[in-house]
């Protein structure tokens, strides 16, 4: 059996991939840095938290709001023209914000609005290379997807606060934007992977598939799992500081995030057989029942080993979802879809933290843990719905031992017409 290493290598080798994959992780290296980054510079600025968090929850708010819009543009003139465009936007934003030419909520929430959505992109091509036979791989190219994302995310936030903590915060923001729009460009630059435009009528028609109930509950079952993300971050805060060991919550966030990047790994490094539903169900079924001791534990020790095993699951639900999301919708309105679960999962988060906060001064961290677990038990009712409501579920057939096989036609039917993976009713 192949290692793991070796079947991202083969993914890797496939015409084309590395030479778009690689640009997109290093513009979400900077997108990981970004918020952080505006925390530390408006908090330099102005000395208060208060004002910092007013400014980042504008562009979380922004972000959220635009990357719909912005993968609608997408879909409908190509990743270059759009990329382009938005790079540039975001680049004169992110000036804006450094020398304080318009007031910091105003810049913070152009920021947001301008943030390419990089990922969503990349996850687009993705779909669009392997086809056929290939699309087999797409469970271990989302998964490649998940791991830059969680490496992203431990790295980024790290690097940012070493330079604010040194005194030079404007320093951060102004890297991560570089990394951005670095990133962004060479993305752009790879004109053979994008996924090719389709006619206007076929948009409108692909268009309804965003309002079914196929698409609908990965979007649910991704903003249930941002309310969870939200109400982890949170209790885990409360927990620490409620013992009167603040510093504990660094601790048990690295804990999370460490297994997190494992268990993408591990899930997009195996053959992935059977139905991906019973698979997310699985996931969903786990994450509920891992998290549900952090409602009565009380050890540093457990709560982390906890913590920890909460971590294993979650990228599994997010490789699930992406998969699902993409056989739910045509290739017209792909980049739209991503942006969309982009987009609840950011809400979930928002929303979670502004109600764990009240829950928690009500109660007790525990009480802030019971969010997450009713997260879970939400995702994994709608997984369950899922299998209930499908009159045909999705199959994956192991993948291919090679996937380097030239690239198909510039012009290209319908995934419905190429994948042998049947698409969800």
């Amino acid at each position: 059996m192949p290692s793991a290493s070796a079947n991202y290598r083969t993914l890797l080798r496939t015409s084309g991939a590395a030479a778009f994959f690689l640009p997109a992780v290093v513009g979400r290296l900077g997108i990981a840095m970004t918020g952080i980054g505006i925390v530390w510079l408006v908090h330099a600025r102005t000395g208060s938290y208060a004002a910092a968090g007013l400014v980042t929850g504008a562009f979380a708010v922004a972000d959220a709001v635009a990357g719909p819009q912005i993968g609608r543009l997408v879909d409908r003139f190509g990743q270059a023209r759009v990329l382009y465009c938005a790079l540039v936007a975001h680049a004169g934003a992110v000036a804006l914000l450094l020398v304080g030419a318009v007031p910091d909520l105003v810049a913070g929430a152009l920021v947001g609005a301008t943030l390419p959505q990089l990922g969503a992109l990349s996850a687009a091509r993705w779909s669009a290379l392997l086809l056929g036979e290939r699309a087999a791989a797409l469970p271990t190219a989302f998964a490649l997807e998940a791991l830059a994302n969680g490496v992203s995310y431990l790295a980024g936030p790290a690097l940012v606060s070493v330079l604010g903590a040194a005194g030079r915060p404007g320093a951060g923001v102004l890297l991560a934007a570089a990394l951005v729009v670095g990133g962004g460009l060479a993305l752009a630059a790879q004109r053979r992977t994008m996924p090719p435009l389709t006619g206007r009528a076929e948009r409108r028609h692909a268009g309804r598939a965003l309002f079914r109930s196929a698409f609908l509950r990965q979007v649910a079952l991704v903003l249930a799992l941002g309310v969870f993300f939200g109400a982890t971050q949170v209790s885990v805060a409360a927990y620490a500081v409620g013992r009167g060991t603040p510093d504990a919550a660094a601790l048990l966030y690295f804990a999370a995030n460490c297994t997190n990047v494992v268990g993408g790994w591990a899930y997009g490094a195996r053959r992935h057989g059977g139905s991906l539903r019973r698979h997310q169900v699985t996931a969903a079924a786990c994450l509920t029942l891992a998290s549900l001791p952090l409602t009565f534990l009380d050890a540093p020790l457990a709560i982390g080993a906890t913590l920890a095993l909460t971590g294993l699951a979650v990228p599994v639900l997010l490789i699930l979802t992406t998969v699902l999301t993409e056989s739910s919708v045509p290739r017209a309105v792909l980049t739209q879809a991503f942006t969309w679960g982009n987009s609840a999962s950011a809400a979930g988060i928002a929303g979670a933290a502004a109600i764990v906060g009240r829950v928690v001064d009500a109660g007790d961290a525990h009480a802030g843990f019971g969010v997450a677990v009713a997260a879970g038990v939400a995702m994994t009712v709608l997984s369950l719905g899922g299998l209930r409501t499908s009159s045909q579920d999705v199959q994956m057939s192991p993948a291919p031992a090679h996937t380097t096989a030239p690239n198909p036609p510039a012009r290209r039917r319908d995934a419905s017409t190429n994948r042998k993976a049947p698409r969800i009713p």
